[in-house]
């Protein structure tokens, strides 16, 4: 999540920090079925979103279409494909997306390598929902009107703006003592948490061919977690240390709590991920505030490099593109196109962090790469033709 706050379109895509980013968030393709819910047909958090999206002018144009129409069976309507010019923003916006996606992680762990902004990271934390309160409150103006603000009510929104913040600066702090390569690899296990947390709070299950691709895809990351943390004699490889290994688990925990909690959250306040987000952010950056001097190591502000202050710069350019980028990925696009985007992003951040790590290809831990995000994308292969027979039964 690398510290931009995504939409809650699939879990791993996250919200925040791009820690899907981030994600997510780079583990697409999170789907469970609810018996209590839909008619027990399987969802997935993108197809709520688009719900939140479409609900209000779907809702007025079938008022009007009742008071204006008599019912007349007609036959169904076979959907047009995409316009070329539909098609071209989509393609942009995706590409727009995964460069953000991509800068924003690499740029947050330049950042953190310099000893004297690693241990500001609350402070980086509220910049960046500083960025994104910023991001939607332009977006939400009427002259765009990409959203319509509602408010939540502080009590409402306390739980799930701690949970954001935990979802933002234990992951960041992952990628601080960690190697890229590790860092993104972890993520992964989003995917099995979520739905673990779901199974257990509301008994959502997984098909059995999903839950058996999901076992490679957590042995893969068992593997790199062994083989990346193992001391080595050369200084020019970039190691991950036992810290890095714990932020990266208490971050999983953080940042699958958050998705499953934003899931509620929608149902429970009728609110769409922009609406949360435009009252998740400010409240978090608030509450970091008083807790910031007690927690952060600052330096010495003179002293900080401009090439820092540039690279924090756009580090809050990256997300607001992740998160304008996703509004029009989720209203023009499908759950294959956002699932093949995210395994785009994870493999191309994993490829770029295995090349600037200096290990060779002969190193154990890409074995474990390779066993890992090829779990995970059997895993989006299943679900989406689970989702597709699902479709087909009606």
């Amino acid at each position: 999540m690398a510290a931009a706050i995504e939409l809650q379109t699939r879990p791993g895509s996250s919200s925040s920090s791009a820690s899907s980013s981030n994600t997510a968030t780079s583990h697409e393709g999170i789907l469970f079925q609810q018996p209590n819910g839909d008619d027990g047909k399987l969802t997935d958090p993108e197809e709520l979103e688009i719900r939140d999206l479409v609900s209000d002018s779907e809702d007025d144009a079938l008022i009007e279409k009742e008071e204006d129409e008599e019912e007349v069976d007609e036959p169904p309507v076979v959907p047009a494909p995409l316009p070329k010019s539909s098609f071209r923003s989509a393609l942009l916006w995706m590409s727009i997306n995964t460069f953000a996606t991509i800068g924003i992680v690499f740029t947050n762990k330049a950042i953190f390598s310099d000893p004297s902004l690693k241990l500001a990271q609350l402070s980086f934390a509220a910049f960046h929902f500083f960025i994104t309160y910023l991001t939607l409150f332009v977006l939400s103006r009427p002259s765009l009107a990409f959203f319509v603000p509602r408010r939540a009510g502080f009590r409402d929104m306390l739980p799930l703006s701690i949970a954001m913040s935990l979802n933002v600066i234990l992951p960041n702090l992952s990628l601080a003592f960690s190697s890229v390569t590790f860092y993104q690899v972890a993520r992964i296990l989003l995917t099995p948490t979520v739905a673990a947390m779901n199974f257990v709070l509301y008994r959502a299950k997984l098909p059995r061919g999903a839950i058996i691709s999901l076992i490679p895809a957590c042995v893969g990351v068992g593997m790199v977690s062994y083989y990346d943390s193992l001391p080595t004699k050369d200084q020019n490889i970039k190691t991950t240390s036992s810290l890095g290994v714990i932020f990266a688990f208490l971050g999983i925990l953080a940042s699958s709590l958050y998705t499953v909690w934003i899931a509620s959250y929608h149902r429970k306040l009728q609110m769409s991920s922009m609406q949360l987000l435009f009252n998740q952010a400010p409240l978090s950056a608030f509450m970091l505030l008083y807790v910031i001097p007690f927690v952060d190591t600052f330096p010495t502000w003179t002293k900080v490099p401009l090439n820092r202050w540039l690279m924090i710069l756009m580090s809050g350019g990256f997300a607001s593109l992740i998160n304008i980028s996703q509004f029009f990925i989720i209203a023009q696009t499908g759950p294959v196109s956002s699932t093949v985007v995210g395994h785009v992003k994870t493999c191309t951040i994993v490829t770029l962090g295995w090349i600037t790590s200096g290990r060779g290809a002969k190193d154990m831990s890409v074995l474990g790469v390779v066993v890992a995000i090829g779990g995970i994308i059997a895993y989006s292969i299943v679900m989406l033709q689970e989702k597709k027979k699902q479709a087909a039964r009606g």
